[in-house]
């Protein structure tokens, strides 16, 4: 190695600028000089230091350094050289640092520091990390390291991207789709095609990016932060013609007056678009697309739409068939082709505000979850995994150190030190992997069920369970005899409503309009009771009851109350009460009381709702009515029953009668859609009895929270309904005579500690000291 040529201006420049750097680190007290002892700079010493810094500084190694270079610089300066010390941050060095190093090339001699430099070992030379790589997700290297599950059923349409790539203008794909219908599973598809090599020539090196538009905006404080790092991924994708770009939400870089970085985004990328220098895969939904995309013609033009419909239920089977293997083993159970077809199903039947495969897939993940929260042993199997992880990394650290050392001058000793090491690793290797699999096989794939599925959409949809899994058959079959214990009374009713839902859940309709009824006869008979237990029987609670008061909808304009008001009225946005309630709750009974006091413009809303199990509200959203039952409630022509009808023709003769005021008060298109007028009659004595036995076993519920019995004689029961009868007005009255002459004097009685918890209560008719009747409570 030559000495150093002081002599030349570009060494001298280059020894200035590193003296500067050393000075400054010196005088901050960043870093001490190696002296001896009379005060000399230790030339050894030093050299070791400069090649540790250089190694740093530079990002490369240094081969040899000339021992006189030290010397000629201390001559040559007017003051100290000083050395930054190696643990130094590189961040705290000066910009003249930053200039050298950018200068520097792997391999070359750079005469001017007096030795030479070549690439570290295991070590890649240092380049600027491109913007794309930065703010995307390369797919087609997830692609390859298997992060990207198998794409199933979407072939026409990643065969239509594929057509639209390879045009020679306007090529760029839009997949336009409901959310959830699997989009951006599109595009891995395309990668994991790219990767397979399965895809026409030109897009043989073709490389997907998926922009992350989120980290793209963060950070960006000031104007102009933003537009530069989308005019950095435009640069990038000019220099290299193979970069494919995926914007998920394309429709979040249009212009839509709220954003000044949204707006400059959509104008950088226009130019580049129609030139042809970039090529953009953008997904949103219809409504986003027709609302800001087609808005804006000039990006319009520049994609070709690709609509993304969603799946059928065999389609949606054949997906997950697909992708069930990533789910098996990432949770450790096991999926039926049955129990795939059963989650398909019931996501499809009681789920509809979101779209299959989303839903499906989300079912079964989620179920899976479920199975092994509790299992222990699998976090003991991933403890295992992660430790034969990191043994397996130091083994081949010490076999690559070893590797190095052999070919190197060494000791006999330490390259037998090294080898024990290796050993000691492969043992402890050996007893991990027996452990693991000692353990899996002990984790035997649980079985995913029906329960576990249903167990999910309880909780999504608050349908209760059991009513999910138990046999539809079984529950339709009984529903008559189940709706006979709270109903008393009005057979023929149970019976028709009973026959209609069988009929409707059966699929014997040719459509898929509700059940739907109305109710006509005297107040206080059961018509809202009958409606509240239909409600508990099909849907678990007394809770999914959707209750209309039609007296509020007498004018005109509340029709629009139903499904939301209009833009630029007030209420905009807030949803109507049916649709957005239907919305929220889709399994439910929706009770139209006094049908007949609406204006007539409701019931032109409701045709639609009748025949084809659908309503649009006030926003263009599409409501589902198809597991809903409709019950109206009337009272036209009930003043032609108030009182009991008997048995024979008396009571055909009177239901006609009603049945021909219901035709008159109704229009024939509204009737037509009906499926079934139901007459309730007045209720019997008979009927009378049984429903005091009911509201009395509602009391002894409230007393069982205090442990108390109750018994009522039956003189007390035929004074109970002797003075709280009157089938005008149906049952009511007995409710209320019931709470005045058993409840509230048991509840005064606790009050006054006449009656005590524990204790049974017996409710008895006695005669006064006025010899007139009257309840008393007593206690046993």
């Amino acid at each position: 190695m030559p000495p150093l040529d002081l002599s030349d201006p570009n060494v001298l420049d280059s020894i200035e600028k590193t003296k500067d750097i050393f000075d400054k680190m010196v005088k901050e007290g960043k870093m001490e000089i190696d002296t001896d002892a009379e005060g000399n700079i230790d030339i050894e010493k030093v050299g070791e230091q400069i090649k540790e810094q250089l190694k740093y500084l530079f990002g490369e190694e240094v081969e040899s350094i000339d021992p006189e270079m030290i010397h000629d610089i201390n001559d040559s300066s007017k003051t100290e050289i000083d050395y930054e010390s190696f643990e130094q941050n590189r961040e705290d060095l000066s910009d003249e640092d930053d200039a050298i190093k950018n200068d520097k090339k792997s391999d070359k001699k750079i005469p001017k520091f007096g030795f030479s430099i070549g690439r570290p070992q295991g070590r890649g030379s240092r380049e600027k990390k491109r913007t794309i790589d930065e703010y995307g997700i390369n797919l087609n290297e997830q692609a390859k390291s298997g992060k990207i599950d198998k794409v199933v059923g979407r072939t026409r349409e990643i065969d239509r991207v594929i057509e639209i790539l390879n045009r020679r203008n306007k090529n760029n794909p839009c997949l336009i789709g409901e959310p959830g219908v699997g989009k951006t599973a599109i595009a891995q598809g395309l990668a994991l095609k790219i990767v397979e090599g399965d895809v026409p020539y030109k897009l043989m090196d073709k490389k997907i990016y998926l922009l992350d538009m989120g980290t793209l905006v963060a950070g960006t404080q000031f104007r102009g932060q933003f537009e530069s790092r989308i005019k950095s991924i435009v640069k990038d994708c000019i220099e290299d013609p193979n970069i494919i770009i995926v914007i998920d939400e394309v429709h979040t870089i249009v212009g839509n007056g709220e954003s000044d970085g949204s707006t400059n985004a959509a104008n950088i990328l226009k130019p580049s678009l129609s030139r042809g220098d970039i090529q953009v895969i953008g997904t949103t939904t219809l409504n986003e697309y027709r609302k800001y995309i087609e808005k804006d013609s000039a990006l319009e033009r520049r994609f070709q739409p690709v609509i993304v419909d969603e799946p059928s239920i065999e389609d949606t089977i054949e997906m997950l068939e697909g992708i069930k293997k990533y789910y098996e083993d990432f949770h450790k159970v096991s999926i039926s082709s049955d129990m795939i077809r059963k989650t398909v199903e019931m996501s499809e039947k009681y789920i509809h505000n979101r779209f299959l495969p989303d839903k499906a897939i989300d079912i079964i993940d989620e179920a899976c979850s479920r199975l092994n929260l509790n299992n222990k042993k699998l976090y003991e199997l991933e403890m295992l995994k992660d430790e034969l992880k990191k043994v397996q990394e130091e083994k081949e650290k010490v076999l690559e150190k070893t590797g190095k050392d052999t070919k190197e001058v060494k000791e006999e000793k330490d390259i037998t030190e090294d080898y024990k090491l290796v050993a000691e690793f492969k043992q402890k290797e050996c007893k991990l992997e027996e452990d693991i699999q000692k353990l899996e096989e002990e984790l035997k794939p649980v079985p995913l069920t029906v329960d576990n599925v249903a167990k999910v959409i309880e909780k999504w949809t608050k349908i209760p369970v059991s009513k999910i899994t138990e046999a539809e058959t079984d529950k339709l079959i009984k529903l008559e005899e189940n709706i006979a214990k709270r109903v008393i009374g009005h057979k023929e009713a149970v019976k028709a409503i009973s026959k209609a839902i069988r009929r409707n859940r059966a699929g014997l309709q040719t459509t898929k309009r509700p059940p739907s009824f109305i109710f006509v006869g005297p107040t206080g008979v059961g018509k809202t009771e009958l409606a509240k237990t239909v409600a508990y029987e099909m849907f678990g609670s007394e809770e999914n009851i959707i209750r209309v008061d039609m007296s509020e909808y007498m004018e005109k304009y509340s029709v629009s109350k139903l499904i939301g008001s209009a833009p630029g009225y007030v209420g905009y946005g807030e949803g109507g009460q049916l649709t957005e309630k239907v919305r929220r709750n889709p399994y439910s009974i929706i009770l139209f009381d006094e049908i007949e006091k609406a204006h007539p413009d409701v019931f032109n809303l409701l045709l639609q709702v009748l025949d084809d199990a659908r309503l649009t509200d006030s926003e263009g959203r599409v409501v589902n009515f198809e597991n809903t039952i409709i019950i109206m409630t009337s009272n036209a022509g009930s003043t032609l029953n108030t009182n009991a009808i008997g048995f024979g023709n008396e009571n055909e003769v009177k239901k006609e009668k009603i049945l021909s005021a219901v035709r008159e008060t109704f229009r024939p298109e509204f009737l037509n859609r009906i499926d079934e007028v139901i007459v309730f009659e007045a209720l019997t004595n008979e009927d009378i009895e049984k429903i005091l036995d009911i509201f009395l076993r509602n009391t002894q519920k409230a007393l069982d929270r205090k442990n108390m019995k109750l018994e009522v004689t039956k003189t007390a029961r035929k004074y109970i309904i002797k003075n709280g009868t009157d089938l005008k007005y149906g049952a009511r009255p007995l409710r209320r005579a019931v709470q005045r002459y058993v409840e509230d004097n048991i509840a005064e009685d606790i009050l006054l500690n006449k009656v005590h918890e524990g204790k049974e209560v017996v409710v008895d008719l006695v005669k006064n000291k006025e010899g007139k009747e009257e309840i008393v409570i007593l206690e046993k």
